[in-house]
């Protein structure tokens, strides 16, 4: 089994001049973990191209702001790149991230 270790980025709603305009803020937090599926599969799309999009499983070792915050987690840092959460299982003493295609992140 392969090992993790990387950064998962969670998302806070803020408002971020007190005029009523709220946003997302990202913070980051490394976690260790295992890798516990690691395929790729294709997809139709929009695109003239079939997209390769990734189907894995990581397993991290959550601490007690990972648990009471599972539910924004937005992202997986991996692999020299940022990848979208798209499912969080609770399994103390671990959460599995299954992630999806690249994060797109929202720039202001």
């Amino acid at each position: 089994m392969n090992k993790f270790y990387g950064a998962v980025g969670y998302a806070e709603t803020e408002d971020i001049n007190d005029d009523g305009v709220w946003q997302e803020q990202i913070t980051e937090r490394k976690y260790a973990g295992d890798i516990l599926k690691f395929i790729s599969r294709s997809r139709d799309g929009e695109n003239l191209n079939r997209n390769i999009v990734p189907d894995n499983r990581i397993s991290i070792v959550a601490d007690p702001f990972a648990y009471d915050n599972f539910h924004a987690i937005r992202y997986v840092q991996w692999m020299e790149a940022k990848w979208q959460v798209t499912s969080v299982e609770v399994q103390r003493p671990r959460l599995i991230l299954t992630i999806g295609g690249v994060y797109n992140e929202q720039t202001s």
